[in-house]
């Protein structure tokens, strides 16, 4: 990891306010904001594990998640800055780029809904498509988000979206204690457990989660409610009827273009596709995205719509 900036804990520590400003938090990993000095405003996630609970295999899975992580260089990948590791206190730290408009979910189900206007949700949308298409298609190994929804989905000051996969954490810790009595630390270099391995190659299981995504951003449902069930079963009401787009655009909307809808709609269909071998590539899916919607233009209002659909039935 010599490529990799190393903060101490005491530097962090300051630039998070003594640890105080708390932006996500869990039993495993709280997440913390803090300013640098004369620097970047970050997100500086930790890793809740008491030092003797810590072996050598997950040192050398640490070492490996913070190596791969530090090799993601896209504008919608949230950007490791680097990591702290220290043994007194015991310390094992994240330190990623703030996005300060903090998660797609927030501002979607409890922001300011005339923030969120249609052209926006389009942007958002192809720069998820495109930050996937760079974890899948152009990195060798590839990578995938290990719990894909909008809360993993972080947005800049600009509205721009960044994957940040900070679940991947709790799933590590899960997983490290059910395998904690599998290897040795002596062994630890020469072998990972496979359960901690291979966490991260879930392609399909991304795009199916990219499918759930776009229905969330357009309709402003959550992807499950006691009211309405699973988001996914909802829609699949009205993805294949004649009039159907009605039903699952945003009632919040002002506006919204017919065909950037219809255009969603068909990769939803995409990427649901109950055979995971018959989902199509997120290559193929951004391509879609990026080629039929454009975002330059100004859109028509969901009541014009309503009435041209009238009109013309």
């Amino acid at each position: 990891m010599r490529d990799v900036v190393t903060y101490s804990r005491q530097e962090l520590e300051v630039a998070c306010e003594d640890f105080s400003n708390i932006i996500g938090s869990s039993p495993d990993s709280p997440v913390y904001k803090g300013t640098m000095k004369g620097g970047p405003e970050i997100a500086v996630i930790s890793l809740c594990i008491k030092e003797e609970n810590w072996t050598g295999y997950l040192e050398l899975y640490f070492q490996k998640e913070v190596a791969g992580l530090a090799r993601l260089n896209h504008e919608n990948v949230g950007k490791l800055l680097g990591y702290c590791r220290e043994s007194n206190p015991f310390t094992r730290m994240l330190v990623f780029e703030y996005a300060s408009n903090g998660t797609l979910y927030e501002r979607l189900h409890y922001g300011d809904g005339c923030q969120f206007s249609w052209t926006r949700r389009m942007n958002i949308i192809i720069g998820i498509g495109r930050g996937l298409k760079y974890l899948h298609t152009e990195l060798d190994p590839p990578f995938t988000i290990s719990e894909l929804n909008s809360s993993s989905v972080y947005l800049t000051e600009d509205f721009s979206p960044k994957l940040v996969d900070f679940e991947r954490w709790k799933t590590f810790l899960s997983r490290s204690e059910k395998s904690s009595g599998t290897i040795s630390n002596e062994s630890a270099d020469c072998i990972l457990p496979k359960s901690l391995e291979g966490s991260h190659l879930d392609i399909q299981g991304n795009i199916y989660a990219f499918g759930i995504l776009l229905l969330e951003i357009v309709s402003g449902r959550p992807p499950y409610s006691k009211e309405k069930g699973c988001l996914v079963d909802w829609a699949k009401e009205f993805l294949n009827l004649p009039d159907g787009m009605s039903k699952i655009e945003d009632p919040e909307l002002k506006e919204f273009r017919h065909e950037d809808l219809k255009v969603i709609l068909e990769v939803v269909n995409l990427c649901i596709n109950p055979s995971s071998s018959m989902r199509t590539s997120m290559g193929d899916l951004c391509s879609m995205l990026e080629s039929r919607i454009d975002t330059s233009v100004s859109v028509a209002s969901s009541l014009a719509w309503a009435e041209l659909a009238l009109s013309s039935s």
